[in-house]
């Protein structure tokens, strides 16, 4: 197998000698991950033959890819749903209802920014660009602050995983009822941080764009 490539139902937990649960201290994690890396890292093998070397690559991309995804809570919760239920979560196909005015107040937003870009493109006047300069710094203060209210949005539910994470702990893995209950749960959990992730990377995108 490429060492760029694993399988669909890869223990990431596994490779790094983690136990199955929705939260990882993030400290913790990168500390075991530079400690495994280092023992397989190719550059100490570089003199090795090629079998050995190989090895050593494969290993080193396989620990490196575990981490990236046991990291962020979104990836965490995809895996972790995965190895739980045999199957992938499924695609979000409808918005939260706690999350319809945010999602109307981001689209509006992005429109805006979207119609002040388009205009910058086409503008040579140095008046209007000066205006439109103004303006995009409004609409970047007004990115950084939904930026903010996101980070906000995304530390409470870190805190809810974190309360799961402790019931999930303590909690017989042979209640079934139970484990079921925590496992929806997670499921719109992951769903959440889909959507937060989303538009983290929309927010930054557009105000790269007004700062050029």
């Amino acid at each position: 197998m490429p060492a760029n490539e694993m399988t669909a139902m890869s223990d990431y937990y596994a490779l790094l000698d983690e136990p199955h649960r929705p939260w990882l201290d993030p400290e913790g994690l990168k500390k075991k991950f530079l400690t495994l890396s280092a023992e397989v890292h190719p550059d100490r093998v570089h003199e090795t033959g090629g079998e050995q070397k190989r090895s050593a690559e494969q290993r080193y991309a396989e620990l490196n890819q575990a981490y990236q995804h046991l990291r962020r809570p979104k990836e965490r919760l995809q895996h972790l749903l995965e190895l739980e239920t045999g199957a992938k979560p499924s695609q979000v196909q409808q918005i939260p209802a706690d999350l319809m005015q945010f999602f109307v107040d981001v689209g509006q937003l992005f429109k805006e920014t979207d119609g002040l870009l388009t205009e910058k493109g086409r503008t040579s006047s140095p008046l209007l660009q000066v205006q439109l300069f103004e303006a995009g710094q409004a609409l970047t203060e007004r990115l950084n602050d939904l930026q903010r209210a996101l980070t906000a949005r995304q530390h409470e539910l870190i805190a809810e995983l974190q309360a799961i994470d402790d019931r999930w702990v303590k909690q017989a893995k042979a209640d079934r009822v139970a484990r079921a209950t925590m496992l929806r749960r997670l499921e719109q959990l992951y769903r959440l941080f889909s959507y937060y992730a989303r538009w983290e990377d929309q927010i930054q995108e557009r105000i790269v764009e007004l700062a050029m």
